[in-house]
Order: structure tokens, then sequence, then C-alpha cells
């Protein structure tokens, strides 16, 4: 069997995250992000759908992750974001992030909207970790 090394281009993979933060690109974000193509950002959350409608035209798929546990998108979010044409799929923020990092390393047009996990001792690296 042949490996290859993932290669990400100018895009920026979930590295690791944990009780209230995600490690993009080596730096530590706290609360939730939204990752498109032309960067990482605070997001608001479920309440706060603009700025998914506005990714609409930059991504085929946005990965919305939901916390610790799969939660169905709010019904209003929903409607807004199929009126916008945005193929949204819900799923537990460590699913999101590891589907994310796998379409983002085909060279997929895809997204993440991540609210972080809350759990002590919930997978991934400690901001103080180094690792």
């Amino acid at each position: 069997m042949r490996f290859s090394e993932v290669t990400f281009g100018d895009l920026t993979p979930v590295d690791g995250y944990g009780p209230g933060f995600f490690r993009i690109g080596g730096a530590v974000f706290e609360g939730a992000l939204l990752l498109l193509p032309e960067g990482v950002r605070p997001w608001g959350g479920p309440d706060d759908p603009a700025p998914l409608v506005a990714a609409a035209g930059a991504v085929d798929l946005l990965f919305i992750g939901t916390g610790d546990a799969l939660s169905h998108l709010p019904s209003a979010l929903r409607a807004v974001l199929d009126g916008a044409g945005v193929m949204a799929e819900p799923m537990p923020t460590p699913a999101a992030c590891r589907s994310y990092n796998v379409l983002l390393g085909e060279g997929r047009r895809v997204g993440a909207a991540l609210v972080p996990v809350s759990a002590p001792g919930a997978e991934g690296n400690r901001p103080d970790s180094g690792a």
C-alpha cells in the first residue's frame, strides 16, 4: 500500500480541539468558529446565520459542529440555509472537525461552523500542552 502525505495548500485544517477551544494552524481560538476558504473567524453560533448564508458561493458543503453531541439545527436556521442554497450537515463537533479535514485534504470546497465541546476530558489537545 502506498501512502501520501496530505497537503492543504493555503487552507488550514483543524489541528486539535478541547473544552471551549480549537487549535487551527497552530493558533488557539476560544469559542465558536467559522472556517471558510477566506480564513478563520469567530462565529456567533446557531443564532448567527448571516456568515453561513454568505458562504453559499464559497463552499459546496458546510459542516456544522453542534458541540459534544449531535443536535438538530433549529428550524429557523435550517430554513435560512435551505433558502440560500447552503448544503449544511450537522454533526457532533469532533466528527465535523475530522470530516472537514478529510474533505479539505481532498481539495473539496468545504467549510465548517463549529461550536466547541464542553465536557471535561473531551478528546483533543489542551491549549497549553504545546501539542
